[in-house]
Order: structure tokens, then sequence, then C-alpha cells
């Protein structure tokens, strides 16, 4: 099938050529996003490939359908980005990869909850300024620490495993409980969740009922000095609410590898350009935020499998057979 691929970098064409060559696929690679303004590139093309960052609203969709599109393959897990509605109505047929490596997400998580509790950056940057002072890296260990994951689908029910190893006391949010993760945590209601956690870490999807589920009401509940961690969705966390809390102590460690803003940012060099993102370059001011641009999935076992699950969906939709990771309107309402 015919396919024009957006937002593609190095790394995209070094896994998905080689998958869609296999597969019989001819991949057009495109660096642009995707947008009204650069639809214009899909006209002629059956089929697109869009990432996390590409908003597929009802204008953009209208457009790729005028141009002869009529399926969209989602390179990511997440579908927040797409107008489901809108696609039905233009006869567009959405699929994503609904899990490439749950494994990447989860050690990233943890690895970020490390890093700000021992604070690793700020020690390597001063040895390699040959300060080998210890003053101002005290932590604390894991181990005892009551952690909260929020979310327990794949990603969740692994770093609540991970945290099990670590001796931490593992609290559980999810609306679906699951025997697995029951057996190295508990779950427990939300509210409760919050205002015993020392660690919360959030592994949820974003919808209009987890929209800012991180605000300033949910944070006055939390413990003073708690570690927050997001390496799911940036609409999960109120920016300015967060700002709010680590100004006034009740955040104590926050970990990002997403930004609710990040479209304009990550994924692209900007290190030449002034950011005008006035909320963005605040969080860069607190000595307690550790922020990384959309890393966690990026390893070469996630991105080995989210090639090859996308030519898998480009493949069944060309053949007219059942489409297993289709996302539909009303996927986008739960």
């Amino acid at each position: 099938m015919r396919t024009a691929v957006f937002s593609t970098k190095s790394y995209d064409r070094r896994f998905l050529a080689p998958a869609a060559e296999a597969a019989g696929h001819a991949l057009t690679f495109f660096e642009p996003r995707l947008s009204p303004e650069t639809a214009v590139l899909a006209r002629g093309f059956p089929a697109i490939c869009s990432f996390v960052n590409d908003y597929l609203t009802a204008e953009l969709l209208g457009q790729l359908a005028d141009g002869g599109t009529k399926f969209v393959a989602l390179r990511c897990a997440g579908f927040n980005q797409v107008d489901l509605d809108a696609a039905a109505r233009h006869g567009i047929r959405v699929t994503r990869v609904p899990a490439y490596s749950p494994y990447a997400v989860a050690e990233h998580a943890i690895g970020m909850m490390l890093a700000l509790s021992r604070k690793y950056h700020k020690a390597y940057n001063r040895v390699r300024e040959g300060n080998f002072a210890l003053d101002g890296l005290l932590g604390f260990d894991m181990h005892g620490k009551t952690a909260g994951v929020v979310g327990t689908g794949k990603i969740g029910a692994i770093v609540a495993q991970l945290l099990a190893c670590f001796g931490c006391e593992v609290l559980l949010y999810d609306v679906v409980q699951k025997a697995e993760c029951a057996a190295v945590g508990r779950y427990v209601t939300l509210p409760e969740l919050f205002s015993r956690s020392d660690i919360v870490s959030l592994h949820c999807p974003l919808t209009r009922e987890t929209n800012h589920l991180i605000d300033r009401r949910s944070i006055s509940t939390m413990k003073p000095g708690v570690m927050l961690v997001n390496t799911s969705r940036g609409a999960l966390v109120d920016t300015q609410a967060v700002i709010h809390g680590l100004k006034s102590g009740r955040i104590g460690y926050l970990g990002l590898d997403v930004y609710e803003e990040e479209a304009d940012l990550f994924f692209e060099n900007l290190s030449e350009q002034v950011i005008h993102d006035d909320v963005f370059t605040r969080l860069l001011t607190f000595p307690n935020v550790l922020i990384t641009a959309h890393q966690a999935f990026f390893t070469q076992t996630a991105l080995e499998q989210i090639a090859n699950v996308t030519m898998d969906n480009l493949t069944a939709c060309e053949s007219g057979v059942e489409l297993i990771h289709e996302v539909q309107a009303s996927a986008g309402k739960k």
C-alpha cells in the first residue's frame, strides 16, 4: 500500500523502511508534522502514517478524505489526537500500535525516579566539572517508601512489579482491577493513593475523565515533598498547578517525559532558538525537576515492534481482513 509517513526522523526511516520492504508496502517519508498546511503532501496516498503529535482534526481529516486517503496508521499507542467522529464521517479507518514495549516506558519511569531521588543528573555534571563534593546530593531509599501507580495497564503493571522489587509498598488505582497487579500491590481509591504515596507515577490514557487528573485540588491532597512522575500523556497534568505545587513545596520532585504543549517542542533540536513557551521554561528553572523529551518509548525493541505492527495494520487494511488494532469513535469516549 502506498503510504505517506509524516513526522519522520532518521530513526523512523531506519526501522520503518526495512519493515515496509519485507511487507511489500511503499512508504514515502515526509519530515514535517501532518497539519492542514502539509496535508497537500498526502494527496493521492490511500494511507498515511502519523505520530503522536500529528493532530488529526476534523478539518485535516476532511482534507485527507478529499485527497483520497482512506486509512490512517498511527505508529503510537495513544489516539486522543485524532477526531474519531470526523474520521468515521469521512470513511477513514484508524489503527494504532497498542503495545510496543511496555518495558521501555516502565523502565524509563523507574529510571526517572532513581535519577530524581539520587540526583544522578546533577552528580554527572558536577564530576565533569571537577566538583566531587556530595553537598546537595542527598537522596532517599526507594525501599520502604509508598509508591502509587495510577493506571495498571501493561506499562503500569510492570512499574508496579518493579516498585515491589525495590521493597516499596505499592498502591494501585484503575477502573479495571487485575489479579496479577493485586499480587504485588493493593488497589485503593484515588484519594487514598494521592494522600498516602511518597511517589505517584501516572500510566493511564488521556480521556475526558483523566484530562488534568493532576490539578491544584489533587496536588493539595498529596504528601508534602511528593515525587510525581508522568511518562504517559502530557495533559494528565495541569502544568500551572504543578508549578504552584513546586513553589509551595508540596511537590518535592517532578519527572516528566511528556508535556501538554509538547507538540511545538519535542522531537526537534531547538538549541539555537529562543523557546517561547514561558510555562515550559519556568519548569526548567526548578532544581528538582527532570524532563526528558518524550523519550520513554525510544528503545530498539520498541521501534522494531512499532514498525512491524504498523506494517501489519497496513497489510490488514489492504487485504480487507479484520483490523484488530482499529480505534473507533466509541473508543475515544471511554
